[in-house]
């Protein structure tokens, strides 16, 4: 019970941190390419996991899984690619529909990679909360674009992102690990990148990336851990609070109003999510017959 709680607030400290830093994203993707923040930004988020091993950084950031971890990293690397056009083609609300995409995909590949397979009362919570994402989608699903392709790839990425990262969890217990390897790849990868897509940048932007890494730096560690708590479909549906977030920086910082109806598919989507939250920490109900027969 305590675990799953801290969970669940570390997943809630996550989405204010997260959304800030897409913020930021959908802030620099008006101007930039995605070498040009994610060289930089990555490059400092793994400078920050050494800095926050200290001396111990070769037993801080080892890792039992080197296969696993390589995979993470080149799904971060796509995730993160996707994500960034989603958020230049897209508002904020048309992203987070597919966002909202994410329980579904964990909770099958939840099942096929870790065997983590929801109990009948979360499936009816994940159909729920895919129907809360109807309403959040303009358009509709036939009005697909550019936009809603990468935002789709981004969702498949990440998530099995996301699944591999739960994965290392059971055999390891750094995070910071988790934090430096998907960094280092994707500052190193889109470094390669960087001379063909180079803008000058002036100060203020620059400001702009630094903070972004910070952010992210702190997302991403927080989500680790969190994932260290709770099963990754039990995670994501909570990953869907950014909503909230995201509807206030949206109007705030772009301008961007939802729809009334984005109110409805967001209170569903975040039923869902808290509902599979009790789902993994209410007791296990055994039939009377079982206790009576049961050593």
């Amino acid at each position: 019970m305590r675990a799953a709680l801290v969970g669940g607030l570390l997943v809630l400290a996550y989405t204010a941190v997260i959304s800030s830093a897409d913020a930021i994203t959908k802030f620099i993707a008006q101007g930039y390419a995605a070498p040009q923040l994610f060289a930089i930004s990555g490059v400092i988020v793994a400078a920050l996991s050494l800095v926050a091993a200290g001396g111990q950084s070769a037993r801080a950031l080892r890792t039992v899984c080197p296969g696993t971890m390589a995979l993470r990293a080149v799904a971060t690397v796509l995730a993160s690619i996707c994500f960034f056009n989603a958020f230049r083609l897209l508002p904020f609300a048309d992203v987070f529909v597919f966002v909202g995409l994410m329980p579904i995909t964990a909770a099958l590949m939840s099942g096929l990679m870790l065997r983590e397979h929801p109990r009948p009362a979360a499936w009816a919570a994940l159909i729920a909360g895919f129907v809360g994402l109807l309403c959040l989608m303009p358009g509709g699903v036939g009005t697909a674009s550019p936009g809603h392709l990468c935002a789709m790839g981004g969702v498949v990425t990440g998530t099995f992102s996301l699944v591999l990262s739960r994965y290392i969890a059971r055999f390891e217990q750094n995070a910071l690990a988790q934090v430096f390897y998907p960094n280092l790849a994707l500052g190193l990868s889109m470094g390669l990148a960087l001379p063909f897509f180079w803008r000058p940048m002036p100060l203020t932007d620059l400001g702009w990336v630094l903070a972004y890494a910070g952010l992210l730096f702190a997302a991403r560690w927080l989500l680790v851990v969190a994932l260290r708590l709770l099963a990754a479909y039990v995670v994501t549906p909570l990953l869907n609070l950014q909503f909230v977030w995201m509807v206030g920086l949206g109007a705030w910082a772009f301008g961007e109003w939802p729809h009334p109806m984005t109110w409805l598919g967001v209170a569903i989507v975040m039923g869902s999510g808290l509902f599979l939250l009790w789902d993994q920490v209410a007791p296990q109900r055994v039939p009377i017959w079982r206790t009576r027969t049961d050593p």
